[in-house]
C-alpha cells in the first residue's frame, strides 16, 4: 500500500492572499497603463481634450476605489492570520 500523498494545491485562503497581494503590486502599473492610454492618440480639438479629462478623473477615481477594495481585503486576511514569515511576505 502507497503511503498518503501530500496535496498539489495550496489551501484556499493561502492562495487567495497570495493573489490579493499580487493584484495590490500590479495596481501602479495598471494606472500607469490607464494615465498614458490617451497619449496613443486620435483625432485632436477640444472635444477630445475634455474626454480626456473626463477619462482620467473616471479612471482616477476606480483606481482609487479598487485600492480601497485591495486594502480592505488585505487587512480582512491579515486578520485570519498570517501564512508568511515577519514581514508577510513568503516569498
Amino acid at each position: 500500500m502507497k503511503p498518503p500523498r501530500n496535496p498539489t494545491f495550496l489551501a484556499r485562503q493561502s492562495y487567495r492572499r497570495r493573489r490579493v497581494r499580487d493584484s495590490a503590486r500590479l495596481l501602479p502599473v495598471l494606472g500607469m497603463f490607464l494615465f498614458l492610454l490617451p497619449l496613443l492618440g486620435g483625432p485632436q480639438g477640444e472635444t477630445r481634450t475634455a474626454v480626456q479629462l473626463v477619462y482620467l478623473f473616471v479612471s482616477w477615481f476606480g483606481l482609487i476605489l479598487a485600492a480601497g477594495i485591495l486594502a480592505r481585503l488585505l487587512r480582512y486576511r491579515a486578520r485570519d492570520g498570517a501564512d508568511g514569515d515577519a514581514n508577510g511576505d513568503p516569498t
